[in-house]
């Protein structure tokens, strides 16, 4: 797929492209997403209630807690973080006002991984830096939290 500067290409919703400048002269080039999959959200109500990002979230989170793991035991492990833990997480980041009322423990926790994978697919957060802010916790839920919030900061979503 060859994209000339100042050719016009439409892109779908879900192909939102990335733009480019070239400071040396500044030319822009537009470059379809990394993750074309990846949805774009204008809420972050919306992005907590994704069931889709809550799916691939649980993997990615699974995937940064056992690389952590691994890394403090100085041995490969695979690692499943119980739902409670993302939950009291996720209250603790102060981001349980923008769920639904009635929301379970279940569901509290598919929240903090679809945020998560959201801001990590979005670019905002790096897989690297979520493994270590994960490491550097007082504990899992402290650590959690504090990957919760500035995932949620750097979004910017109302």
């Amino acid at each position: 797929m060859n994209h000339k500067i100042g050719a016009c290409r439409r892109f779908t919703r879900a192909q939102q492209p990335t733009v480019i400048i070239n400071p040396d002269n500044n030319n822009t080039i537009t470059m379809p997403k990394k993750y074309p999959f990846a949805p774009i959200h204008h809420t972050l109500t919306n992005v907590l209630t994704d069931h889709n990002l809550a799916q691939l979230g649980d993997a990615y989170t699974n995937f940064v807690y056992s690389l952590a793991e691994s890394s403090l035991k100085h041995k490969p492990t695979g690692k499943k973080l119980k739902g409670a833990l993302l939950a009291q997480a996720l209250k603790k980041a102060n981001l349980r006002k923008h769920l639904p009322s009635r929301t379970n423990t279940h569901a509290l926790a598919d929240a903090a991984e679809a945020l998560l994978v959201y801001a990590w697919l979005h670019d905002h957060i790096t897989l690297q830096e979520s493994v270590t802010t994960l490491q550097k916790g007082k504990n899992t839920i402290e650590a959690l939290a504090q990957l919760l919030t500035t995932a949620k900061d750097r979004i910017k979503l109302s």
